[in-house]
């Protein structure tokens, strides 16, 4: 299963976005080639574009990655696409999954003693940017992450 590439910027002046997809198949192993390919996009973003990307914002990318196409795997049936874009102007990465699932996701209340089902309280808590859109078939969720480091 190879990423699918689109790079969208020949010189960062003309054209304020970086872009990248990968389609995966819904099977386990898309997880872990999703959490590759986003790690894989923000470092051509620094070493080939000279966008500055944090070392904590590329492991908050491959978590919120993990957990949105986990969530793909699990609930909908079939092929999924993960879109990656950078907006120089705004410092900003939008994380965009789609699945062939009408369902929409639903943030559960806190419960501690819960096991498993916390990835969007978990998605929700590092993202400053949710989104769903339903789609002619299935639905589309965005995420935007800060390219900025965080101030503690």
């Amino acid at each position: 299963m190879e990423p699918r590439l689109e790079g969208r910027t020949a010189h960062l002046a003309d054209w304020p976005c970086i872009h990248a997809g990968f389609a995966h198949e819904g099977d386990s192993e898309a997880i872990s080639a999703a959490r590759r390919f986003a790690a894989g996009f923000l470092a051509r973003v620094q070493g080939e574009h000279g966008v500055p990307v944090p070392v904590e914002t590329v492991e908050t990318a491959q978590l919120v990655v993990s957990e949105l196409v986990t969530n793909t795997c699990k609930y909908a049936p079939g092929p999924g696409l993960l879109d990656l874009e950078v907006d120089v102007d705004t410092a900003t990465l939008l994380v965009s999954v789609w699945d062939t699932s009408s369902t929409l996701p639903l943030a559960r209340a806190a419960e501690p003693g819960r096991i498993g089902q916390h990835g969007l309280e978990i998605i929700l808590a590092l993202c400053e940017g949710y989104e769903v859109q339903r789609q002619p078939v299935g639905k589309r969720i965005t995420v935007r992450i800060s390219l900025e480091p965080r101030v503690s």
